[in-house]
């Protein structure tokens, strides 16, 4: 089991940038992914950027439109999502996911928030317009 901690959540202004950050404990090892997943009342469910600690290749839904970058620290397994040019429909809480990963693991797999195993308890973000 892995634990995940979000943090870097606030209110941000239209148009403002804001960093989150996870950190993740317990038996977490360099062949997971994590990930970033939002939700908003009313809105699907997004898992939109994820990234795999052995390597650090990256995955991003077309949605934010290349807005956000997903980055990772090994040394501190900690895993952070820059966001930039923030919309009001980016509102949403952003939860943290970890999941074992494979090289054979497609886009489509990496980022369908269904296949991720461990979930942090989130972080919410406000975009004021």
């Amino acid at each position: 089991q892995v634990r995940l901690v979000e943090s870097g959540g606030g209110l941000v202004q239209a148009g403002g940038s804001l960093r989150l950050s996870c950190a993740a404990s317990g038996r977490i090892f360099n062949n997971y992914a994590m990930g970033w997943i939002r939700l908003a009342p009313g809105k699907e469910r997004e898992f939109i950027a994820a990234i795999k600690l052995s390597g650090g290749e990256t995955y991003y839904r077309d949605s934010v439109n290349g807005r956000f970058t997903i980055s990772r620290d090994a040394g501190k397994n900690t895993v952070y999502l820059e966001m930039n040019s923030l919309k009001p429909e980016d509102t949403a809480v952003y939860t943290c996911a970890a999941r074992l990963a494979s090289p054979r693991d497609t886009r489509v797999i990496m980022l369908n928030w269904k296949n991720y195993s461990d979930w942090g308890q989130g972080t919410q973000v406000t975009v004021s317009s």
